[in-house]
């Protein structure tokens, strides 16, 4: 009897010993190679679940365990891996600091909406063409989970709304070879660490949603240009909000009709479309754009004033205030004449 059982102790002794090293063996010895990309602080668990999700590994478990055997420190980088390559050869590779290239730098303007993003991606080449629209038009409730859970897109977000106003206009570092949907990532964690807890508090104090701020943050960020005219612009159209006066966005007009002119003929004033903010009284259904943090900090904490009127003078940009409706036409006569 104990013989019997130390046979069935040897088999499966050796079995798991071959169930084991078949784990480093090759996910797929006649795969091809591929672009593997190591993002900037991933760890060894995130890594080693990419690996598997990429079919370049059979056990995100045994990648971890040699990292850690080893105690080897992966590095953040572009690489070249084939399925063919064994789990610890893979790991050498990752640990070597080989990348293929080196980070480069992309600058997202504040005011550029998802178009203006895509068009800035495709002309300098940055992904394929077009897969950064794709992705960033969707609307939430069909975007991948890890977007979803993403900067505030868990909040205060209608399922049916895109990423427009949350992609955070800023200078990134990037790899070479980084998707639209890194990118994408890269942009929303920046939004969730620009709102500060301070800021997320007044927001709540004065009643509103992030949504609400960023859609109103959005308009100021196309309409004015100084961080001071920001905060009086904003009180100037929460006051109208408030009084239920349209806002009278020129701005809200150029984003349905795809243009960047200051003013709109009397026939564009009539689009029936609730980003017509001529035609319908409060905030649009969305933001128009995707605002700095200056446009944000308007929004949240807007200059108390008795302007309820203001323009944009076309030769110098500055912006002209008033506070009765003569005094604006009086403007207008005198500035855009």
């Amino acid at each position: 009897m104990l013989k019997k059982i130390i046979i069935v102790l040897a088999i499966i002794l050796i079995a798991g010993l071959f169930y084991w090293r078949n784990l480093n063996s090759p996910a797929d010895s006649g795969g091809s190679a591929r672009i593997f990309l190591v993002n900037q602080g991933e760890n060894v668990m995130q890594v080693a679940e990419n690996l598997r999700q990429d079919n370049l590994i059979k056990s995100a478990f045994y990648f971890k365990y040699i990292a850690r055997r080893g105690r080897l420190s992966i590095k953040a980088g572009e690489y070249t891996i084939s399925p063919s390559m064994t789990t610890s050869e893979i790991s050498e590779r990752l640990t070597s600091g080989e990348a293929l290239s080196q980070e480069k730098q992309i600058r997202i303007v504040e005011g550029w909406n998802i178009k203006d993003i895509n068009d800035y991606l495709n002309k300098n080449k940055i992904v394929p063409e077009n897969t950064f629209i794709s992705i960033a038009k969707q609307e939430i409730r069909n975007l991948k989970s890890e977007i979803k859970l993403s900067g505030e897109l868990t909040n205060d977000l209608l399922e049916t709304a895109s990423l427009e106003g949350f992609l955070f206009p800023d200078t990134y570092r990037i790899f070479k070879m980084t998707t639209a949907e890194g990118i994408i990532l890269k942009m929303l964690s920046n939004f969730g660490k620009k709102l500060t807890p301070e800021m997320r508090a007044e927001i709540k104090r004065r009643n509103k949603t992030i949504y609400e701020i960023v859609t109103m943050a959005s308009i100021i960020e196309k309409e004015v240009r100084t961080p001071a005219d920001m905060k009086i612009v904003a009180g100037v159209f929460w006051n109208r909000i408030k009084y239920g006066m349209p806002l009278q966005s020129d701005a809200s007009l150029s984003y349905i009709l795809d243009d960047k002119v200051g003013a709109h003929t009397i026939n564009d004033l009539k689009i029936d479309s609730p980003y017509n903010t001529y035609k319908y009284p409060g905030l649009p259904p969305g933001p128009i754009a995707n605002p700095g943090l200056n446009a944000i900090k308007a929004a949240i904490y807007p200059a108390l004033t008795e302007y309820n009127y203001f323009l944009s003078d076309p030769k110098t940009g500055a912006t002209i205030f008033s506070r009765t409706l003569e005094e604006h036409n009086a403007n207008k006569y005198k500035y855009l004449k």
